[in-house]
């Protein structure tokens, strides 16, 4: 678990630990406050609070008319918690900038999913899985690690899915971490930590489950 001695708040770059380990404990500890783990392979655990943090507002993800149809098209079929490890792995493929998602890492949210804290949304093609994500779920917060895709849409109609969802069951915050290029097309936005921090208090202490 978190000891407040253990936190660097003032690194610029957001990282405020090094080390520790991926225990479902400390990974939920972290996640109530607002830090997650971010390293590569070979280095140690670097755990994150960044500011500003990004989010997408629960009513604010863009979804063009295009997207729309496809999604309600029937071209995909949706799904959720059906294939965690062939979605987490799938995210964990090599990209030509590398990936963050390890071994370890893989192990350790594989836990949170067989406990129940850690989802994912499948897309399917036929019989193909050909998009998806996963992420951390506490109270109100759900909390986006990583998206794959194999056909064109796919992991953005993971995203209309899975929006619809956490509205419905009265989630109240979705978290990003960082915008890219991607999640900004989609909504994302950045606020200052404190406000994260403020509205992170609310959502996990929300009665919502996933």
């Amino acid at each position: 678990m978190w000891q407040d001695n253990e936190i660097n708040w003032h690194d610029e770059e957001g990282m405020v630990a090094i080390g520790g380990d991926l225990k479902p404990e400390r990974l939920m500890d972290a996640y109530r406050r607002g830090i997650f783990p971010w390293y590569s392979h070979g280095m140690p655990i670097l755990w994150w609070s960044p500011d500003p943090r990004a989010i997408i507002p629960l009513d604010g993800l863009r979804v063009s008319r295009r997207l729309a149809r496809t999604y309600r098209g029937g071209r995909f079929r949706c799904t959720f918690n059906q294939a965690f490890s062939r979605v987490i792995q799938a995210c964990s493929e090599q990209r030509e900038e590398g990936t963050w998602i390890t071994a370890e890492m893989i192990d350790a949210y594989s836990r949170l999913h067989d406990l129940g804290h850690a989802h994912s949304t499948e897309v399917w093609h036929e019989d193909r899985l050909v998009g998806g994500l996963y992420g951390v779920a506490i109270g109100g917060l759900f909390a986006g690690e990583s998206m794959f895709h194999r056909m064109t849409d796919a992991s953005k109609v993971a995203m209309v899915h899975l929006f619809d969802h956490l509205r419905r069951r009265g989630f109240l915050l979705f978290d990003t971490q960082f915008v890219t290029p991607h999640t900004t097309r989609m909504g994302a936005l950045e606020i200052p930590r404190k406000e994260y921090l403020l509205r992170l208090r609310l959502a996990v202490e929300a009665r919502v489950a996933f």
